[in-house]
């Protein structure tokens, strides 16, 4: 599996969509999101219509208009993100469980590199499809928060620790060195939705 532009800029503006609110943004429009993550506004709009399709996004027409997220952060996992966006996570198709395409080996059930891109396809599967888009925007809030970096989504003169939720808030002094490392330590949300 490789993540395309399309798949890594659709990821961060799920992530972006998710701690905007957090922060009590409900609609963010895609030029704020373009200007945020420096991309082309454009091709950020394609990415946006897709993920509408795919019921991740919802849009509102009009001056105030723009994208929020469709559903409940803790409903919204990576692998399916990845599945919807890139296709199937396998590298090779004689191993996807959604797109099976028998390979050329004359022995696939004996093939020693499919056996290795099985548990390759496995392994990144049991960790993308583990994780929510809550558990990431967790991470990254008690990480600015950590760090006392300012949210894009606050006025310069507002604290990223006022409006943080108590569960990311009470954790801002750990250091946090990976996504699953931080899962373990993750107090239970309070869903917004």
């Amino acid at each position: 599996m490789k993540l395309s532009k399309r798949g890594e800029y659709a990821l961060r503006a799920l992530i972006d969509l998710g701690i905007a609110q957090e922060l009590g943004w409900s609609i963010l429009q895609a030029s704020e999101l373009a200007a945020k993550e420096r991309l082309p506004v454009k091709f950020l709009e394609q990415i946006l219509a897709q993920l509408k399709l795919g019921g991740y996004v919802k849009s509102t027409r009009g001056k105030l208009g723009g994208y929020s997220l469709a559903k409940p952060m803790t409903r919204i996992k990576f692998g399916s993100i990845i599945r919807f966006i890139e296709g199937p996570l396998a590298p090779i198709k004689c191993v996807s469980q959604t797109a099976y395409v028998r390979c050329s080996c004359p022995d696939e059930v004996h093939c020693g590199l499919r056996m290795l891109m099985l548990d390759v396809r496995n392994a990144i599967a049991k960790i993308l499809d583990r994780y929510t888009l809550g558990d990431i925007v967790d991470i990254t809030l008690r990480k600015l928060h950590r760090d006392k970096v300012a949210s894009p989504f606050l006025p310069p003169s507002m604290q990223l620790h006022s409006v943080l939720p108590p569960a990311v808030n009470s954790l801002g002094g750990e250091r946090v060195q990976s996504f699953e490392q931080a899962s373990r330590k993750r107090r239970p949300r309070n869903p917004i939705n």
